[in-house]
């Protein structure tokens, strides 16, 4: 049952961050759910490096969106299209 909680999470994050982030963002429903789940493992992780978090502790809403948006945005620095 967590795994359907996790991926139902990471879809609506991933909403959320690609609402948030100006541009077009081209993804799937899959795409997106992967960048929710991705937004908030970067963000757990960032937050235990930093302490706000005690190893296991699953990030909340916001940094999970705040993750979301940083892999967002490294993808699109990534994929950018050259001239």
């Amino acid at each position: 049952m967590s795994i359907i909680i996790m991926i139902i999470v990471g879809f609506v994050v991933g909403l959320i961050a690609r609402a948030i982030m100006p541009g077009n963002q081209s993804m799937g429903i899959i795409m997106t759910t992967l960048l929710g789940i991705v937004g908030a493992v970067v963000a757990g992780f960032l937050g235990q490096s930093l302490g706000w978090y005690q190893p296991g502790e699953p990030a909340g809403w916001i940094a999970s969106v705040v993750g979301a948006i940083i892999v967002l945005f490294v993808v699109g620095l990534v994929t950018r299209k050259r001239v």
